[in-house]
């Protein structure tokens, strides 16, 4: 089927609800809606519009995506961002982050095939930084190689954005975090102009509410690289995973799994099971394995009802 030469290409930069800003080549920008009730865009994704007068337009189609980003539970399903590179998971001295919500963010980065990076901000507070470096080594060294970890102070511009930019440069980072672990400010520090973006975004969607409720896609500096802003959570549910994706969550089972007695063993009770045998050894943290049992329970009583 030949194109059709009046749809023009995109990709969404803003979200708010069935609100969607898309940005064109050249820069120019339409709010847009998709056609009819369905939903489904998510900032990140490239997509077909059909222009409406001077400054909107309908997202016909939305092309194949590398990869998608999200959180599911038995109430709701939030979309993070498509097409990313990396994550950018923030965590923070003070307040104390929660290692369960961090873990999860790690297992769907991991089973959507996006490469995490750890941020420790507010690494100023030398109270508590030896235990918050602890408690990010622990998660960090779960995995082979270790995932990277970078401390920021994310009132110190100058010193941020010379840890974070040579990380950043050529990719579509995704920075996602618990609220209050300072994830605006390192926006801030990364991209100026941020501040007064999320403003005018807020007043052309008219939302009337707090900007962190939205996603957005900003420009690095130097357009060598995007960062995708999105609202901090207190839950992450994995609903849309299967066991197996669930599995893969969590890499460090894989080597000892290769020895379980059964071929389908879930490592969770099983005789001979190669995981099991690794958490008592203490080659697997316990608190990981916990963490896969408690998804795995999640989403089987999720099934059950």
């Amino acid at each position: 089927m030949a194109p059709d030469p009046s749809l023009v290409a995109g990709r969404i930069i803003a979200s708010h609800g069935r609100h969607y800003t898309v940005e064109m080549v050249g820069g120019a920008t339409r709010q847009c809606f998709p056609r009819g009730k369905k939903s489904g865009p998510a900032v990140g994704d490239l997509v077909l519009i059909r222009p409406q007068g001077d400054s909107e337009g309908v997202i016909e189609s939305i092309q194949a995506r590398r990869n998608l980003l999200y959180r599911s539970d038995d109430m709701r399903t939030k979309q993070f961002a498509a097409n990313v590179d990396q994550l950018l998971l923030v965590v923070a001295v003070e307040p104390a982050f929660s290692p369960d919500l961090v873990g999860r963010a790690l297992v769907a980065a991991h089973s959507a095939d996006i490469a995490p990076l750890i941020i420790l901000n507010k690494a100023d507070i030398a109270d508590g930084l030896d235990k918050a470096q602890g408690r990010v080594h622990a998660l960090s060294s779960a995995y082979q190689p270790p995932i990277p970890v970078l401390l920021t102070n994310a009132l110190d511009t100058q010193a941020t954005t010379q840890a974070l930019l040579p990380h950043l440069r050529g990719k579509c980072s995704l920075l996602l975090g618990q609220s209050g672990m300072g994830k605006s400010s390192l926006l801030n520090a990364l991209v100026p102009q941020a501040q007064a973006a999320t403003q005018e975004h807020s007043i052309a969607l008219d939302a009337g509410r707090h900007t962190t409720t939205s996603t957005r896609l900003y420009h690095l500096p130097g357009g060598d690289g995007t960062l995708i802003d999105s609202p901090g959570f207190q839950n992450f549910g994995l609903f849309h995973l299967s066991p197996g994706d669930i599995e893969r969550g969590f890499p460090e089972f894989a080597q000892r799994a290769a020895h379980c007695r059964f071929y389908n063993c879930t490592h969770r009770r099983e005789p001979g099971c190669g995981v099991l045998a690794a958490v008592q050894e203490g080659s697997i943290q316990p608190e990981r394995h916990e963490l896969y049992l408690r998804i795995l329970a999640e989403n089987e009583a999720q099934e059950r009802y």
